[in-house]
């Protein structure tokens, strides 16, 4: 055995944390990431609209849901600074609200992706052969699917709801994480380290969660935070063509939906939510980008 293996089984043995510390590998992450200008706006966006999505609804001068046909169609005003749609409503108020929507699908989902994909990938990494076969060819199927369609099917079987909504979509997107893990694992199982921990009697499941896992974690987070608009914009999808999320609670692809209806005479209708789902759907796209070049090892 090398000297690094037996200085990484003592250290196993000790119960000691490796001579590299984590909290220096994060300082250097944090760094680079703190370099890159489009990471941090985008950063700074989503913390202020996740700021807006808890604390917005309580400070709004309407309630989302509250109509008022006396104020059909008015434009921005003092009063109404986004104006009222068809129903009289408030879309300052239904913005606020339909980004705590927003916000719930698109980090909701991913969690969900999350714990299936990382589940499915290190069943498939360290359970043999045929359990790997088994499951890749399973995640195959899945991956086949147009994403759309499965999520369409998946309402049609399970019904409404928020819930089925982050559900149906979380059902679509396992397959990418749960194939990156997979790769991950399979590349690091056959590292010193992971030898080490088996030399010393650890069992499959404790060295893929105390030491495969925590060192492969860099593009999985990457994955996730693409995955978030991804999700945003599939729920603005569907609200669009009306199987998204049921009224009278706002989603800005049901505003969009609701707007276009008078495109021509009130643009500003459809406007703002569309905008709300660009800048968020960029404000991701931004910080994956930047947390794709900081965790990369090349960099450092």
């Amino acid at each position: 055995m090398s000297r690094r293996s037996v200085a990484g089984s003592s250290l196993l043995l000790d119960g000691q944390a490796p001579p590299y510390p984590a909290a220096r590998a994060e300082a250097g992450v944090w760094r680079l990431l703190s370099r890159q200008k489009g990471a941090m706006l985008g950063a700074a966006v989503i913390c202020l609209l996740v700021l807006v999505a808890v604390i917005g609804p309580a400070v709004t001068p309407y309630h989302y849901a509250r109509q008022n046909y006396d104020e059909i169609y008015l434009l921005p005003g003092a009063d109404h600074w986004l104006g009222t749609d068809a129903l009289g409503r408030d879309v300052l108020s239904r913005l606020v609200q339909g980004a705590r929507t927003s916000l719930s699908v698109g980090i909701g989902s991913q969690l969900v992706v999350l714990c299936i994909g990382v589940t499915v990938g290190a069943l498939a990494a360290m359970g043999g052969r045929i359990v790997d076969g088994l499951l890749m060819r399973f995640t195959d199927v899945v991956f086949a699917f147009p994403d759309l369609l499965f999520i369409l099917l998946l309402r049609a079987v399970f019904g409404g709801g928020l819930f089925m909504i982050i559900l149906a979509i979380a059902l679509v997107q396992w397959a990418t994480i749960a194939r990156l893990v997979r790769a991950q694992l399979l590349s690091m199982k056959g590292r010193d380290f992971a030898l080490a921990a088996r030399a010393v009697g650890a069992g499959n499941a404790r060295i893929v969660l105390r030491h495969l896992l925590p060192n492969s974690l860099g593009p999985v987070v990457v994955a996730l935070t693409f995955g978030v608009p991804q999700a945003i914009f599939a729920e603005a999808a569907l609200s669009f063509i009306g199987i998204g999320v049921a009224p009278p609670l706002p989603s800005w692809g049901s505003m969009v939906q609701d707007g276009y209806r008078a495109i021509y005479a009130y643009p500003h209708l459809v406007l703002s939510p569309a905008v709300a789902i660009a800048v968020l759907m960029l404000a991701f796209t931004l910080l994956g980008d930047g947390l794709r070049d900081a965790l990369d090892p090349r960099r450092k």
